[in-house]
């Protein structure tokens, strides 16, 4: 039995709850900043080189990272659990552009690293004063 398109029965237009999802992830994912291709939560702050504060604590900032990067695709493994400390490494499969990231925990300060692909790491800086040659 098939259902005519165009009917008499006025109801109206429900929202399913897989479009508000959509949008929830949309809206977020459309402020957040990108490092090395790796995506970080609104209002982290820089504190080093490859190195964030996040604005959230540890189980919200482990909730962001869900909807960005599902378990089902990213891998996850515990670095740490001890008292005070916690720390998860999330690996990009990929390996393109980011290793993974490190979240962790300590002195009530969540941080993210971004850990660099291979490839993308900077060499260190050699001390390449000139020479002067004397007479």
């Amino acid at each position: 039995m098939t259902r005519p398109l165009d009917s008499l029965r006025s109801h109206f237009y429900k929202a399913r709850p897989l479009g508000a999802v959509l949008l929830a992830l949309w809206a977020t994912a459309s402020g957040a900043e990108l490092v090395n291709g790796a995506q970080l939560p609104d209002g982290a702050q820089k504190v080093g080189e490859n190195r964030y504060r996040a604005s959230r604590d540890f189980e919200a900032t482990l909730d962001y990272y869900k909807t960005v990067y599902p378990s089902s695709s990213y891998p996850r493994r515990s670095i740490v659990n001890q008292p005070g400390v916690k720390a998860v490494h999330i690996t990009n499969p990929s390996g393109k552009n980011f290793e993974g990231l490190n979240i962790y925990e300590a002195n009530e300060e969540v941080r993210i690293y971004v850990v660099p692909a291979q490839g993308t790491t900077k060499p260190a800086k050699k001390d390449t004063k000139p020479v002067r040659k004397t007479k």
